[in-house]
């Protein structure tokens, strides 16, 4: 059996994100040790607000190959979820009108990029 043309099934796989409503798609190495040191800073620092779950297995979030032994890249998506609706900024500038985070006004983003992430895993399956 040939090896597989690993350009091609990133150029795939980078499409199918696409079609699924993504805005955009990478695909990179696990080797993160550059990044572990600012990580670390970046925690330490507070950073992370009130996310806690940041802080929670920090050398899971440095070494994703261990989180999934087996791990040769990491595929990280980008989608949009600022609802369409004109100039969103503009209300920032009304007094008189409570700004709430747009993208709380939507379905929940989590949800919604599950899904999209579980469709385009089973494609590349």
């Amino acid at each position: 059996m040939p090896a597989p043309d690993l350009a091609a099934v990133a150029r795939d796989i980078r499409a199918w994100a696409l079609e699924l409503g993504f805005t955009a798609a990478g695909i990179s190495a696990p080797d993160l040790d550059q990044d572990t040191e600012h990580l670390k800073r970046w925690l330490a620092s507070g950073h992370h607000g009130e996310m806690g779950y940041m802080r929670r297995h920090p050398e899971l979030r440095a070494h994703p190959e261990r989180l999934h032994p087996g791990t040769i890249r990491v595929i990280s998506v980008r989608m949009d979820y600022l609802p369409d609706e004109p100039a969103p900024l503009g209300l920032l500038e009304q007094p008189e009108q409570a700004f709430v985070s747009r993208y709380a006004l939507g379905r929940d983003y989590h949800k919604v990029i599950r899904r999209k992430l579980q469709k385009l895993a089973d494609r590349i399956t």
